[in-house]
């Protein structure tokens, strides 16, 4: 969502209980509090928990006016009728209440916040995807429901199912990654921990971004995203439609076009695809402004009133933008009708069934009663996960034997660098109870009887770097361009952000990394960034290297417990690192075959897809087959034995990856099909097992508008990385 829309529209999306006064379109006529209490006593067949959602749904539509029903397709106010609904709110890593972007202040709120998601992504673990969803979950229940808060929503912009097609992309640190499987593996992951596993409730609604195709900020508002339909159902859509099937009923239509047309106009796709074809049954709308945006931008028609007839008749039923007036006059002019607005509420308050907004006061939602006690972002349990997600998300780049550091052996480190004593919130962060700089975390692990001199960068740190055991190198991008930037504007090249994407993937703090390595070859960089960035010099010459993202109120304890083996790291790359901007295809070209991801890359990557170091190693034996040969509806059981050859205790991320030798279409030079992050134990054997359907190896066939499984051998490779196929089967395809 854009800044200036986002700012216009709080009041609009916040979710308060009575902060919606006379006057604003859609809302109903001044309600007291004890009015509002009065009505919520009132037996309404829409508060029956015994008649089914669609009856209840018919009967709150049956006492609306006109104006009541346009307004459900933002936010209206139905506080005359006992009803307090859910706006949305922001929650790419944690519920976003204040922060850098200053969400939704009339209150200050405190959060837990979890590494960008980008990090979330890096750590390959699906289980811990759902912990976070959960804590998120829960706390925005807590704040929507807290008698002295009562602000934020139980609708949560998350996660982002957008691919990482392109590092240049300036929302890169909100994606999971490029790959669609894991992806759409970790986004299920996160809609099912949100949600929650009460079957008639839900904790909090989950509300996908930005669908689809939507990886370039630069020109957004007019782009269109051109590709096949392959691409469409193979690629591009595929997060979502595991978000889907993970439960979510709700996403939201990207500013772009698809194949020239916009997206929140896109018939085939919102009502096509999402609709028929999965059941999204619930919200579709609009991103901040789109609406505008069809008039101004995409230029499909100067009417407002035709703009907003465009939008519902495709599928959209909720607007992030001023629509009222465009709505009233497509019902004038005939353009729409009522009941084209009644199937839009009706999806939008599915949803709110779901979280229990229409509900009697003795509802038997098992949510209802959080918002009691302590603050939860300052329990340990909560604490604790963001903790595991930092360890978790850090991906060691190079170890040449300088890592796990013995602080039995150090009496004086340097920590230097830019990033070395701060943690930098994005634009989409709330505000945790406490920060964990990586200088904070290091002087924590190591106690007071280390000496340990720091500097941001210059002679400073060069000097502090000369005279240590070791220098730790910390630098990276800035996540809002640096600081009391101005949107779509940064300081350095290679800094991205919403509105902005990056111009350079170089590290132009490199040059420090190259000062400091020259008067101390015990020297480790630690990359502290959204995206990935070319550190061939790095790569080259320094002997250890360590990722991870911004933002987490973790960042420094998280980091620390890598650096010093108090965590044994296991996090993986979930983009291809390229060396290049000249590896990349042109920013805008959405066509995959042309060299994107490590699936059509033929390029050599600086690091490729799903790499990572481990202070273990570990050995891939015999990978076995349940079957020799598969058919469609029938599944596969891949088991491949991974022993821990070390003498350390760690963790190995399992991956299996098919290709598709006898294929008479174009396929992936290979494909992620399975992954299992598991620990195991120094000097023992784990058999892992990786489940692969048939249906997930067929193909999206054009010409017929199906999934279609290819006669003929697939290939199974599985191991560390997407470039290290350890061991390999074949399995046969029949008809």
């Amino acid at each position: 969502m854009r800044t200036v829309v986002t700012v216009a529209l709080l009041s609009a999306v916040s979710g308060l209980a009575f902060a919606q006064g006379p006057g604003r379109p859609g809302s109903g006529p001044t309600v007291t509090p004890e009015q509002f209490t009065a009505a919520q006593k009132q037996p309404y067949p829409f508060r029956n928990l015994r008649l089914s959602p669609e009856v209840r749904i018919t009967d709150l539509l049956s006492r609306l006016t006109l104006n009541e029903k346009i307004g459900l397709l933002g936010f209206a106010d139905l506080r005359r009728l006992g009803i307090r609904l859910s706006g949305s709110i922001e929650g790419i890593h944690g519920v976003a209440q204040d922060g850098p972007a200053n969400w939704l202040p009339r209150h200050r709120v405190q959060t837990t916040v979890f590494p960008q998601g980008y990090g979330l992504g890096e750590t390959w673990d699906p289980d811990l995807l759902k912990r976070v969803g959960h804590v998120e979950g829960y706390e925005a229940r807590y704040i929507w429901q807290n008698p002295d808060i009562q602000q934020a929503a139980v609708i949560a912009f998350t996660p982002n199912a957008d691919l990482a097609r392109d590092p240049r992309w300036g929302r890169t640190e909100e994606s999971y990654g490029e790959d669609p499987f894991l992806v759409g593996s970790l986004v299920a992951g996160m809609v099912r921990g949100l949600q929650g596993d009460d079957k008639r409730y839900w904790q909090c609604a989950s509300l996908m971004k930005h669908f689809l195709a939507n990886s370039n900020e630069d020109t957004r508002e007019h782009s269109s995203s051109n590709f096949d339909e392959r691409q469409l159902r193979e690629y591009y859509s595929v997060g979502f439609r595991m978000g889907v099937e993970a439960g979510s009923r709700a996403f939201m239509a990207a500013y772009n076009a698809v194949n020239g047309v916009p997206c929140a106009i896109d018939t085939s796709i919102l009502r096509g695809m999402a609709v028929n074809d999965w059941g999204q049954d619930g919200i579709i709308c609009t991103d901040g402004g789109a609406y505008r945006l069809l008039m101004t931008a995409h230029k499909v028609t100067s009417s407002p009133s035709q703009a907003a007839a465009l939008c519902i008749k495709a599928g959209i039923t909720r607007f992030l933008d001023n629509y009222f007036a465009g709505v009233q006059g497509a019902l004038k002019e005939g353009l729409i009708t009522e009941s084209d607005i009644d199937e839009a509420d009706r999806r939008n308050l599915r949803v709110q069934v779901k979280l229990g907004t229409l509900d009697p006061a003795d509802s038997p939602n098992p949510y209802r009663t959080i918002g009691k006690g302590p603050a939860p972002w300052l329990s340990n349990e909560h604490i604790q996960i963001a903790r595991q997600a930092a360890d978790e998300s850090v991906v060691l780049l190079k170890n040449d034997g300088i890592l796990p550091l013995d602080k039995s052996k150090l009496k004086r480190v340097a920590v230097v660098g830019s990033r070395s004593n701060e943690v930098i919130f994005d634009w989409y962060s709330g505000k945790p109870p406490h920060a964990v700089t990586a200088l904070e975390g290091i002087k924590t692990k190591l106690g007071d009887g280390v000496q340990i001199a720091t500097a941001l960068g210059g002679e400073d740190a060069v000097a502090a770097a000369k005279e240590a055991d070791v220098a730790i190198v910390v630098v990276g991008n800035h996540p809002n361009g640096g600081e009391n930037m101005k949107w779509a504007q940064a300081e350095k090249p290679s800094y991205g952000r919403e509105g902005l994407d990056r111009k350079s993937i170089d590290l132009e703090d490199e040059e420090l990394v190259k000062q400091v390595l020259a008067v101390n070859p015990h020297t480790v960089l630690v990359l502290v960034s959204s995206f990935p960035y070319a550190i061939n010099w790095s790569q080259e010459h320094v002997p250890g290297i360590v990722h991870l993202t911004q933002s987490c109120e973790e960042l420094g304890d998280g980091l620390a417990d890598v650096l010093f083996g108090d965590f044994n790291p296991a996090g993986r790359t979930s983009q291809t690192w390229v060396r290049s901007l000249d590896d990349l295809p042109p920013m805008e070209d959405y066509d995959l075959t042309h060299g994107r991801t490590y699936m059509y890359f033929k390029g050599q990557p600086l690091y490729p897809f799903g790499f990572g170091l481990s202070y273990s190693k570990f050995a891939y034996q015999n990978l076995s087959l349940s079957r020799k040969a598969i058919s469609i509806n029938q599944t596969v059981r891949v088991t491949v034995r991974v022993r821990n050859t070390s003498s350390r205790d760690g963790e190995e991320v399992v991956q299996l990856y098919a290709s598709y030798p006898d294929s008479k279409v174009y396929r992936p030079i290979k494909q992620l099909r399975a992954f299992k992050r598991v620990a195991i134990k120094a000097g023992k054997t784990a058999t892992v097992r990786l489940d692969v359907a048939a249906k997930d190896l067929s193909y999206w066939n054009a010409n017929e508008h199906v999934w279609t499984l290819e006669p003929g051998s697939v290939t199974f490779t599985a191991g560390p990385n997407s470039a290290d196929a350890a061991v390999s089967a074949r399995l046969t395809i029949r008809n």
